[in-house]
């Protein structure tokens, strides 16, 4: 039981996959409870927001910003999301997570919100919001395909 719960959270805390990947694992492949696996998924994904954050802040400057691939990486983050939150403000930045797509989600919004100088007790609220909605779609959509409406 465990090992299936730290598979699953190591999965939920992938840049790829998130919650997105973690609460089907954890539900179809594991047979977790539905509810400990959601809320499982939604506290490790929202805390992925403060170590993303801190990590930024700390070492972009020294390291991160030498890496051809980071740099080319935050242009398509700030170019796709940078529109949407200054027109939105707090609701674009919730959305980016919401929607449970690839590309999107606590990694993407936290270097946005971090690439945008928005302070992290403005962004945090925005993206564990974000959060909850995601993870109540991609459990909806689970226990769907699972058969347990």
């Amino acid at each position: 039981m465990i090992q299936k719960i730290g598979l699953t959270l190591l999965v939920t805390i992938s840049p790829i996959s998130e919650l997105r990947g973690g609460i089907p694992l954890g539900i179809l492949h594991y047979g977790l409870n539905p509810l400990l696996t959601f809320f499982m998924a939604i506290v490790a994904n929202a805390l992925l927001f403060f170590p993303i954050f801190l990590v930024l802040g700390l070492f972009y400057d020294k390291l991160l910003s030498r890496l051809q691939i980071f740099n080319r990486y935050l242009d398509i983050v700030r170019r796709r999301g940078s529109p949407k939150v200054a027109k939105y403000g707090f609701l674009g930045l919730t959305l980016l997570v919401a929607v449970p797509l690839p590309i999107t989600g606590v990694y993407t919004a936290s270097i946005l919100s971090w690439l945008l100088g928005i302070s992290w007790r403005r962004a945090f609220p925005a993206i564990g919001l974000g959060v909850v909605v995601a993870g109540i779609i991609v459990l909806l959509i689970t226990l769907g395909i699972a058969g347990r409406w």
